[in-house]
């Protein structure tokens, strides 16, 4: 349970729709990722493995997160995970925020993105838009068992 009574059940992204997400934020090499809401953490291991991205993967749940945190010594240095509730990490650093959240989550959040991304930063949210903002892309993916909304914002 998170302190802000807004939790969001673990349903992990398909690996497909994981790429097609890093690919809409334009992510580049040696650029700093943070997945809100982590979950066993495929998009930090992507965005580091395949995309040579500064990841940093950011998980509530205890289990969740020592899966991602297993995985950080074979991807050091780009791979990275915090255990901490996602309204409560700074993003100011961030290229690309990433995250598949719930409508409710995105509207509370929406404030903290604003006030804490920089100019250029990226955001790509997983079926849900941002409240008040216009998306500068969105796609609709058939992934393996239905179809997925991506929603690409700029700062």
């Amino acid at each position: 349970m998170t302190d802000t009574g807004l939790d969001v059940p673990f349903v992990p992204t398909p690996r497909p729709i994981v790429r097609r997400m890093l690919s809409l934020a334009d992510t580049r090499p040696g650029e700093r990722l943070i997945d809100l809401g982590a979950g066993d953490g495929r998009i930090v291991m992507t965005a580091a493995s395949e995309f040579g991205a500064r990841a940093l993967g950011v998980e509530l749940h205890p289990e969740r997160y020592a899966i991602i945190r297993n995985s950080v010594a074979s991807l050091k240095p780009n791979l990275h995970a915090l255990r901490q509730n996602l309204f409560q990490t700074d993003l100011s650093n961030a290229d690309i925020v990433t995250m598949y959240l719930l409508p409710s989550v995105n509207e509370a959040l929406r404030k903290k993105l604003e006030r804490e991304l920089r100019s250029g930063a990226r955001v790509v949210s997983h079926d849900f838009s941002i409240p008040d903002w216009t998306p500068t892309r969105v796609e609709l993916i058939q992934g393996p068992l239905g179809l997925h909304a991506l929603y690409l914002y700029k700062v």
